[in-house]
């Protein structure tokens, strides 16, 4: 019935792989569409914000588009500043890559500067345009973090394609950013990366982030680490 989807598909399935090793995320371009693959160590990095279905459905659809765009520019330029390379929004969710030796503390930094931003300009930025929002819906967002090696390669057809991310990292980071008993959440993988200065408050001595063995917010046994800490950029 649909002889070009038998014989693409037959064409993928059977086509031999060209993958190289790279240290930087590559671009579209960088890869070939027929079963190309660039394979990487990189942490992920997915910020989604919270309730956009209910305020789809409860708000102006001009007031909804305000606060996802306030929300997706201010986690954009964040990443931007750390170093991020964004390579996908989804709506009301925006996908970056780390790599290089700090990969994971760069990312955990952007995301508590996201935080931040959340956290402090953007709900009283809400609550000074639209005091009868504010009563109904306060701003929240989650943020997911894993990293280890993954498998890039180009999806679609031709003239309409991009690249897709394959591993566990890609995967679990953006299970944990869906997670809503705390804001950032992170593997044991990005935790144990961490120095000092990403673990201990500025108090001096209360801890950062609470364990968890990962089955709530990843559904397997998966140790995790969780956090509503913030940072200014």
């Amino acid at each position: 019935m649909y002889p070009t989807i038998e014989s693409s598909v037959n064409d993928i399935v059977n086509a031999a792989w060209d993958i190289m090793d790279g240290i930087k995320v590559p671009k579209t371009e960088d890869i070939v569409m027929k079963n190309g693959g660039r394979r990487i160590e990189a942490a992920y990095l997915y910020a989604d914000l919270a309730d956009s279905t209910k305020l789809a459905h409860t708000m102006l659809p001009e007031t909804t588009a305000t606060i996802i765009r306030a929300y997706i520019n201010s986690a954009a330029r964040v990443i931007r500043h750390f170093g991020g390379e964004i390579r996908s929004f989804d709506g009301d969710r925006v996908m970056c890559i780390y790599t290089g030796d700090d990969k994971n503390k760069k990312a955990v930094r952007t995301a508590m500067a996201i935080n931040f931003a959340v956290e402090i300009v953007i709900r009283q930025a809400i609550e000074n345009k639209w005091t009868d929002v504010s009563k109904t819906y306060t701003i929240g967002h989650g943020i997911g973090i894993d990293t280890g090696e993954a498998l890039i390669v180009r999806g679609g057809v031709r003239d309409n394609n991009d690249l897709i991310s394959v591993g566990h990292a890609p995967n679990d980071a953006a299970k944990l950013s869906e997670y809503r008993g705390s804001t950032i959440n992170i593997t044991k993988a990005v935790y144990d990366d961490l120095d000092e200065s990403l673990l201990i408050a500025s108090d001096g001595h209360s801890r950062m982030w609470r364990p968890s063995d990962g089955r709530v917010a990843l559904g397997a046994y998966t140790p995790c680490y969780h956090s509503n800490y913030y940072w200014s950029v």
